[in-house]
């Protein structure tokens, strides 16, 4: 202290040339500060702000991770393309006392152990998994569920050429003296390479949430709606010990022969591609089942609809589910000119597929089960989302009120993979389902193509399928309802009917006339 307040005074003092000495200051070497972060330190903000059911999700998210790789290794090539995970399973095991999860997935190289794989994150230099689509970018997916649940924890793994185990133990997690792991080379302890990751000393409060029935439910539910995607593509996963089902998205058309001519309408998606760098997207939106009758409408906001609704938009990342049956503006619902959801709605499905190589492009939040609203990327994509959204809030709007009509226009309507749908519309411009097929001497149509460009295009590459769908029959005989009532009370009804205080007063006015309609028509239909 002494020797720095004098090498203060002196560089501080005023200096004249002219009259000062030469003044050489001596300063003895200072000692380094320990700067370090603290164990504990990283442990708490890793596991903060991270939900329980999310943190399992990681480790899941692995196991898909281990699958790609193996995949790469094996050269790509799958014996089905719609089935690139067949074969492969992860299982999930819990209770009040232990938490495991154990797959086929390929295991961890014992290199990339022993480089990365259990670092506190990804060292920048690190380009492994380039060439494959993962979500994870930080590398703190399998540490941050295993601080999360407990205290202690063991992971062995597997590959075709080697095998190790790697304990974490209570007392490395509060000393600060060392962030080394033991790493221990086994036999060979598994039929197929994969890995194993079981964790004991279960915080007190996570053991009573493993414990209980209705968690694990709750995490079955959790992986069906978030992982059926890639389930649907072969992979399955067990919670103790019962499967969890898949429930993939489907769409409602009338088949590809009928878009070969322009002019016919017909149930179909609205399709749309696009390629940004290294960034891939895709989006359907469409009819996922037939219109919802009067009393559907009427029942959709019970419990039991609430959990099986399969309405809204569902956003996937590198096969992942991030965003599931979202009804929100976050993904165009209440923006824009786009109606706020209402049951009238119910029909309404899509799905945006993201897919990079580059997870860091991926507009993704850091707990990678949600989307960044404020992502470039996305708020473009989302102009195309909505422009979607609204051919179909619109059919829906013009065919309520004649239901009937509707039903019998769109009988023929099937149910069609979203992914299989590109494929054929695509086929419909190489001429392959055309009956004007040869007529330019190419073997291709000579009709337009039904894939059209995007105006404001902003990608390298960009165009949609937009369906021309069926419009109600004119009504022939009809009449005009007029009249004024205060704005309040409008507003009043308007978020009693459909939950915004500020729909059209048009809308407002036709739902009432509507709600009184089917009410006369149910009593004459009793008293007949």
């Amino acid at each position: 202290h002494d020797q720095s307040q004098s090498i203060t005074q002196l560089t501080t003092q005023p200096h004249h040339p002219s009259t000062s000495p030469s003044i050489k200051v001596r300063r003895s070497p200072l000692q380094s500060i320990n700067a370090a972060p603290t164990k504990s330190f990283f442990v708490d903000m890793l596991t903060r702000d991270i939900d329980l059911k999310d943190a399992i999700l990681d480790l899941l998210d692995n196991c898909v991770d281990g699958i790609q790789r193996t995949l790469r290794d094996e050269g790509g090539e799958v014996e089905d393309p719609d089935l690139p995970y067949e074969g492969f399973w992860a299982d999930i095991e819990l209770s009040d006392k232990v938490f495991k999860i154990s797959d086929n997935c390929g295991g961890i190289p014992l290199e990339v152990a022993r480089r990365y794989a259990f670092r506190m994150g990804k060292p920048r230099d690190i380009s492994d998994d380039d060439d494959i689509a993962t979500i994870g970018t930080y590398g703190i997916g399998m540490k941050r569920a295993i601080f999360k649940m407990g205290q202690s924890a063991e992971v062995r793994s597997q590959t075709e050429q080697e095998a190790f185990k790697v304990l974490i133990q209570p007392d490395w997690l509060v000393s600060d003296q060392s962030w080394d792991l033991p790493i221990e080379a086994t036999k060979n302890f598994l039929e197929e390479p994969g890995t194993i990751v079981k964790v004991r000393s279960l915080k007190p409060e996570i053991s009573t949430q493993l414990g209980a029935k209705s968690f694990q439910a709750e995490l079955s539910k959790e992986i069906e709606a978030l992982y059926s995607y890639i389930m649907a593509k072969g992979l399955e996963i067990t919670v103790n010990k019962k499967p969890v089902k898949a429930k993939p998205l489907v769409l409602q058309w009338e088949g590809v022969k009928k878009l070969t001519d322009p002019e016919t309408q017909a149930i179909a998606p609205y399709l749309y591609e696009g390629q940004e760098e290294d960034v891939e997207v895709k989006i359907a939106v469409g009819f996922h089942r037939k219109q919802p009758s009067a009393d559907e409408i009427e029942n959709a906001e019970s419990p039991k609809r609430r959990t099986s609704d399969t309405a809204g938009w569902t956003i996937v990342c590198n096969d992942r589910v991030v965003v599931a049956n979202d009804k929100t503006i976050l993904t165009g619902w209440g923006e824009s000119g786009i109606p706020k959801y209402h049951p009238q709605y119910i029909a309404i499905s899509g799905v945006v597929n993201f897919k990079s190589n580059d997870a860091r492009k991926l507009p993704l939040t850091t707990t990678k089960r949600g989307i960044d609203a404020s992502s470039e990327l996305y708020l473009h994509v989302k102009e195309r989302m909505r422009e979607g959204l609204r051919l179909f809030t619109t059919y829906t709007n013009k065919w309520k009120n004649v239901p009937k009509e509707e039903r019998q226009r769109t009988q023929q309507a099937k149910a069609q993979s979203p992914t299989l749908m590109f494929e054929r519309v695509k086929k419909v411009d190489d001429g392959q389902f055309s009956s004007d097929k040869g007529k330019n001497g190419k073997g291709q149509s000579s009709k337009p193509s039904v894939w059209t460009a995007v105006k404001d295009k902003k990608f390298e590459i960009e165009q949609r399928f937009i369906p021309n769908l069926p419009t109600p029959p004119s009504v022939a005989q009809s009449k005009r309802i007029s009249f004024n009532k205060p704005i309040e009370e409008v507003r009043t009804i308007a978020e009693y009917l459909f939950g915004d205080p500020d729909c059209p007063a048009t809308t407002v006015g036709e739902a009432c006339f509507e709600e009184v309609l089917n009410q006369a028509q149910d009593d004459a239909a009793a008293n007949t």
